[in-house]
Parts: C-alpha cells; sequence; structure tokens
C-alpha cells in the first residue's frame, strides 16, 4: 500500500523572482559570514554574534530587507535574527549589512515554521517581528495565513516572559483575524488597543506605503507574553 505524503499549508509561495547580479553577488560573497544554514540543532546566539547576553529580536519574513538593517542599525545594544525564504531580498539584505557594516544582525533563509521548530531554543526570544504578512485576503485561501493559533503556540515556546510580538497589517480583516487567533491562545495579552499608532521602532515599509495609497489604514498589534 502507498502512503500519501500530507504536504504541509504554506503560507507563502516560492517565487524567487529574478535576481539582479547586485543581489547575486552578494549571496556568493556574503553568505557564509552572515546566513546561519538551516539544521535540526538548536542555536546557541552568543557563539552566533560572538557577544554576551544581548537581547535577542526574531523577525519572520523580512522582504527586501530593507527595514530590517535600518532597525538592526538604529537598535546596536539588541540581536536580530531574519528569516526570509526569497533569494532577491534574502541578496539585498547581505548587500545592506556589508554596505552598513551592521554586526548585530543574521539570516536564516528557511520556512519559518520549521525555523522555530528546530532551531529556536525554548524561551530565547526577547521579540518577534511579523511587519506585513501576506494577507492572503481571498477568504478560500485564508488557511495560507501565518498567523493561525499553532503558530502562536510555537512562538509562545520560543519568547520569554514579558517577551513581545509585533505584528502590523494593512487588512482590517487579517488583523481581525490576528486579535481573535491570539485570545485563542492563553500564552498573550495585548499591551495596548491603540492599534493604529505606530511603535517608534518600526520605521515605514514599502508594504505599507503602497496600503496608505489604496487608502488602507495600518494595524499595529502588540502582545506581550505572559
Amino acid at each position: 500500500m502507498i502512503k500519501k505524503t500530507i504536504r504541509p499549508i504554506r503560507s507563502y509561495v516560492l517565487r524567487q523572482g529574478r535576481l539582479t547580479k547586485y543581489q547575486s553577488v552578494a549571496l556568493d560573497k556574503f553568505s557564509k559570514e552572515f546566513i546561519i544554514s538551516f539544521q535540526n540543532k538548536k542555536i546557541n546566539f552568543d557563539s552566533v554574534f560572538n557577544t554576551s547576553k544581548k537581547k535577542i529580536i526574531l523577525e519572520i519574513g523580512f522582504g527586501m530587507g530593507d527595514t530590517t538593517a535600518k532597525i538592526a542599525s538604529n537598535f546596536s545594544d539588541f540581536n536580530f535574527i531574519g528569516i526570509e525564504v526569497h533569494s532577491p531580498g534574502v541578496g539585498n539584505l547581505l548587500n545592506r549589512i556589508n554596505e552598513q557594516e551592521i554586526k548585530n544582525l543574521r539570516i536564516i533563509q528557511h520556512d519559518a515554521v520549521e525555523v522555530l521548530e528546530h532551531m529556536i531554543p525554548k524561551s530565547s526570544l526577547d521579540g518577534v517581528h511579523i511587519f506585513f504578512p501576506d494577507p492572503w485576503h481571498k477568504k478560500k485561501h485564508n488557511k495560507r495565513r501565518l498567523i493561525q493559533p499553532d503558530f502562536i503556540e510555537k512562538i509562545g515556546q520560543k519568547i520569554k516572559k514579558n517577551g513581545y510580538v509585533h505584528i502590523s497589517t494593512d487588512w482590517e480583516d487579517y488583523a481581525l483575524w490576528i486579535l481573535d487567533a491570539f485570545k485563542m491562545t492563553n500564552n498573550f495579552s495585548l499591551k495596548t488597543s491603540e492599534f493604529f499608532v505606530k511603535p517608534d521602532h518600526r520605521p515605514n515599509t514599502k508594504y505599507e506605503k503602497r496600503g496608505i495609497r489604496l487608502g488602507h489604514q495600518v494595524w499595529d498589534i502588540l502582545f506581550i507574553r505572559q
């Protein structure tokens, strides 16, 4: 009897797009120094950054990475791990890291769910950033949304008590979905209900600017790990 392999539902479609020469060269030159290879082994953050006991912020889905580079540059007292599957964005961020001499940022090019499961130690993160995840706005595609109760449970295992999760979206339907999903778990509480006040640490993003042009209101939702 042949067993069927059940493929997990992905929150992304792997459209790599066309790499520019600039991005391709960065992948060749800087990957060894700044990319952490996926492996079934927990990360030793102090070893990765060659520093001691800085707070760790994980960003899931950094896109082209410009916002990620800016945050890491502005907050040198923190260490940042950025997760992204698409090579053009990874190549672009590698160039930013090299050009701006950013010492406190590393990249994992892999599926975020598997990274959380296999690489991130329990209670090791001080914060998680998820800025403008794909809203999968058609109802039939809602099952592909990254923010689901089981995903929140995974984050809850990895983040420290009083750590935070910051999610931004310009889709009201997704924002309400996110609030409902977190209500279904017992690990987090809302930090504030002022959803339309952008925290100082988050620069404007390309997706945010596009959403504003389309007349969308941007939600910044912050949760605290209990």
